[in-house]
């Protein structure tokens, strides 16, 4: 069996992939990407993105950040070899919307900001807040899990060689064409 940290070091390059393949899902089959999880309406990149490129024996980062900033500098980045590392994402899970941040190396979720829990007027109110606020939370992380899930599925289907990689190569180099 792997010692923890050997397994951790060796396979932590998934989650970089998985948001990079996220950003290719948002812009190229959004449907494909929300039928991953039950409700999902809509999923689209947040205000911050963070890409890292660490060929060529030098290491570039790049962070785009800000309401409705363009993504033209990371698809360059994409292009000369950079991966995403962290991402935010905006998704709607029917009616109600989830905003935070994700990091590729550990899939840990940050800055999650829930829709709105119901309003504490008594003492007796405050259980049934928090239990509604960590249900929301616990949907913020079975959207990942669900989403990770059909990456990995994806990720060790023959498809993956055959047809994602190579869309996703052809994204990246028409979209840093374009921009």
């Amino acid at each position: 069996m792997l010692d923890i940290s050997v397994a951790y070091n060796r396979y932590k390059f998934l989650g970089n992939e998985f948001l990079t393949w996220l950003w290719f899902m948002m812009d190229q089959d959004k449907k494909g990407l929300l039928s991953a999880y039950d409700g999902l309406s809509d999923l689209n990149i947040g205000n911050r993105v963070v890409l890292h490129n660490t060929s060529h024996n030098r290491e570039e980062v790049v962070t785009i950040k800000g309401d409705g900033a363009g993504l033209e500098e990371g698809q360059t980045a994409l292009k000369k070899g950079a991966v995403v590392t962290e991402l935010n994402l905006v998704a709607k899970i029917g009616e109600n919307e989830w905003r935070f941040n994700i990091k590729g190396e550990s899939l840990n979720l940050s800055s999650v900001k829930t829709p709105e829990t119901g309003r504490i007027e008594t003492a007796e109110d405050v259980e049934g807040v928090v239990l509604e606020k960590i249900y929301l939370y616990d949907q913020a992380v079975k959207l990942v899990n669900g989403l990770y899930q059909q990456f990995i599925r994806l990720r060790v289907s023959p498809d993956w060689e055959k047809g994602t990689l190579r869309k996703m190569t052809k994204w990246i180099r028409e979209a840093a064409d374009e921009s």
